[in-house]
């Protein structure tokens, strides 16, 4: 993959911007991440290998400059999005990058769609504190559905919403379905700081055998 801006620069900035006024709720932000919270999104999940990657809510591309610098040669990378506006940016600047204007909630058709499964990490910039309950609900279900055994899926939490009911809800739903504690990186090099979450999905229990 090529290398092209990394999104972090004040057009960047200012599109990001509009796009949150146009709409705050699936916007989330004001400003675009910093490549020190890109860099912790993407710590330790091996890229190289053949596999399949997913990001949800790209935005401006921060997340998937970050990617696709490590994207080996035989690895799947779809970028899903809800806004056109960002689905085109990240297609005019990454043209190698199967980038599509949908929503997450339809992951597991999507994927399911272009022969990826399971897909082996996920990488979110969704704002799941901001989302609907029901909508988030209905994302949950599609991440678990498609990410297989020992699969990762990676997202973050500014620090000063960490401790709202909505983001400690979040979490609970989250490790409930992927049967794991989430690690977690704080990144103060992030206008506002931000916690980095990375859960794996755990290996289906094996079923006792019954008793004649």
């Amino acid at each position: 993959m090529s290398n092209a801006s990394n999104g972090t620069g004040l057009r960047e900035h200012m599109f990001l911007f509009s796009r949150f006024l146009r709409s705050p709720r699936t916007v989330g932000a004001l400003t675009a991440s910093s490549r020190a919270l890109a860099e912790a999104m993407v710590q330790g999940l091996d890229l190289e290998r053949p596999g399949h990657i997913v990001e949800l809510g790209p935005g401006t591309g921060v997340f998937t400059a970050a990617i696709a610098q490590r994207l080996g040669p035989d690895t799947r990378f779809l970028a899903v999005d809800i806004d056109p506006a960002f689905v085109d940016q990240i297609r005019r600047r990454w043209p190698a990058i199967e980038c599509i204007c949908a929503s997450a909630e339809r992951l597991d058709e999507l994927v399911a769609a272009r022969e990826m499964l399971p897909i082996d990490h996920i990488v979110s910039g969704l704002p799941f504190v901001s989302l609907p309950p029901p909508m988030t609900k209905r994302i949950l279900a599609s991440v678990e559905s498609v990410l297989r055994p020992g699969g990762s899926f990676t997202t973050f939490q500014y620090l000063h919403g960490y401790g709202l009911p909505q983001a400690v809800s979040f979490r609970r739903a989250m490790t409930e379905r992927m049967g794991t504690q989430p690690t977690s990186r704080l990144v103060v090099r992030n206008v506002p700081p931000a916690v980095v979450l990375t859960w794996h999905k755990a290996a289906p229990q094996p079923v006792p055998p019954q008793a004649d």
